[in-house]
């Protein structure tokens, strides 16, 4: 390599730092404390609590009681999942772990790259070397319209 194209690891690393923070902010949607969803009554003037305008990302009829699907939000892969009868939850689908991209299971959450596993309901690990929980996604049903944002 030519000296003006390398990068020592400690350079990659200071000049990537911010970079890196970007991406990974970038691949998980906007996490919040909610469990469960807000009526649409719920929310805030705008729509949302977040102030922008929801946007739909599936329809209840299309997901499972007790199971999972994956969608995505602003092109972020995300998941979805109805635990109760008209309770939806959603979560980033990228793994905690490495960053690999999670997919629904029979009752759970599954990340094919190391084996991590994560609650359903809760997006908390069951298993697998993830170190923590899924990123939650703020989600709301409206009908039979599930919207996020």
């Amino acid at each position: 390599m030519t000296p003006a194209l390398y990068l020592s690891r400690r350079n990659m690393m200071l000049a990537g730092g911010s970079a890196a923070a970007a991406v990974a902010l970038a691949a998980c949607s906007s996490p919040t404390d909610a469990a469960t969803v807000p009526t649409r009554e719920a929310t805030t003037d705008s729509g949302s609590e977040t102030g922008s305008s929801p946007t739909e990302v599936a329809k209840l009829s299309d997901i499972p009681v007790g199971s999972g699907i994956a969608a995505t939000l602003d092109g972020q892969p995300i998941l979805l999942a109805q635990p109760t009868k008209g309770t939806v939850v959603a979560f980033s689908a990228i793994c905690t772990h490495q960053g690999c991209k999670v997919a629904p299971a029979a009752t759970e959450f599954d990340c094919p790259c190391h084996q991590s596993r994560y609650d359903l309901a809760t997006g908390e690990v069951l298993g697998g070397p993830a170190p923590r929980a899924l990123e939650k996604v703020t989600v709301m049903v409206d009908g039979d319209t599930v919207l996020a944002g």
